[in-house]
């Protein structure tokens, strides 16, 4: 069952579990479930219209339109950035305070697109792991948001400032994935998309939308001595 965190006869918006696919992907063939259906089947065989993307292994806030005129419309408005996107991470080492990473990305069709990620650190961690012949491993609590919408936006702009996703495949750090894959049975990827701000598209008030974390995030969270209660 699908946690539903907003529904009305236009929008309705869940917190997607990690590893479920928002639909049917060429590179994910082996999948036989997929948020589309499921929703529309828990809400009584409506039909659903994805109105933006969450990666398989992310979590968080995926919201969804009721009928097609109101897909245009909110299509629309991500387009013109008129949508907040707030997503919690789980960074390898110690970034900047803040930051904003303006670093061009090529898509599948090799066009270079514009990408921007603003993003600001919460809080630092460091835990007794051996890596790289320190006898310490430093990690961050970020908060991200991303202006741009590409695909694989978040991991590759953490890759690219050298302070990856941990659990990120492929745009991540095998070897830490490895250290934590063996140390702490880590499979999933921290990254949370916590919070969506947006406009009704009829009425123009302003939504709020949080979804909490998952206990996969939580238990990384214990790990490293995080404070993730305001995340619960």
């Amino acid at each position: 069952m699908l946690e539903i965190l907003y529904q009305d006869e236009y929008i309705i918006a869940i917190n997607k579990p990690s590893g479920l696919l928002v639909h049917k992907s060429f590179y994910a063939r082996d999948a036989k479930v997929y948020a589309i259906q499921e929703l529309r089947n828990q809400i009584g065989g409506q039909h659903v219209y994805p109105i933006h993307r969450l990666d398989r292994k992310t979590s968080g806030v995926l919201l969804f339109a009721l009928n097609k005129e109101i897909l245009k419309i909110m299509n629309d408005r991500f387009a013109a950035r008129e949508v907040e996107k707030k997503y919690l991470a789980i960074l390898r080492g110690w970034p900047p305070e803040e930051l904003t990473i303006d670093y061009d990305l090529t898509n599948d069709d090799d066009i270079k697109q514009n990408a921007i990620t603003y993003f600001h650190r919460l809080q630092n961690a460091e835990v007794a792991l051996e890596f790289n012949n320190q006898p310490t491993s430093r990690y961050s609590l970020v908060e991200a948001i991303p202006e741009t919408g590409r695909m694989h936006q978040l991991r590759k702009h953490f890759k690219h400032i050298f302070h990856p996703i941990l659990g990120s495949r492929p745009h991540g750090c095998n070897k830490q994935n490895k250290l934590w894959l063996e140390n702490y049975d880590l499979k999933g990827m921290m990254l949370h998309a916590h919070q969506l701000i947006f406009n009704h598209p009829i009425d123009n008030s302003q939504l709020i939308l949080n979804a909490k974390i998952n206990e996969e995030f939580s238990r990384v969270g214990t790990i490293l001595n995080l404070d993730l209660s305001k995340y619960k």
